[in-house]
């Protein structure tokens, strides 16, 4: 029953997201507006991270299998990709460089701020 109200209170986000999303005339995506409103909620404290910690983390688990269809779905349409592969290819790495570089300076950002204000 636990879990059965934390994946609700989640859904109840997303789904403000979603409305906010079509009543924002921005390019933003509905999940992005979810993340954010939930960020403030834990921030704010209206929500306790025990509150939606073991439903999020069943959710993070499961991640994996939701992208066995897009997975599935490449394979049918391989020979339109394989005229463009070279360039997913490089898109790929190099975005997948870029997240990589940006995550670990936005990291050490943080660590170096933390240990300045623990001092």
């Amino acid at each position: 029953m636990k879990y059965i109200y934390q994946i609700v209170i989640i859904f109840i986000i997303t789904f403000i997201g979603e409305v906010l999303y079509k009543f924002i005339p921005l390019p933003i995506p509905a999940s992005i507006y979810g993340l954010v409103i939930m960020l403030i909620c834990l921030k704010a404290k209206i929500i306790k991270l025990d509150q939606v910690k073991g439903a999020g983390g069943f959710l993070l688990e499961t991640m994996p299998i939701m992208f066995i269809p897009a997975a599935v779905g490449l394979i049918t349409v391989w020979k339109d990709v394989t005229n463009i592969i070279l360039p997913i290819v490089i898109i790929v790495v190099l975005s997948t460089v870029l997240v990589m570089a940006a995550t670990g300076r936005t990291t050490q950002f943080i660590l170096r701020r933390n240990r300045g204000e623990k001092q």
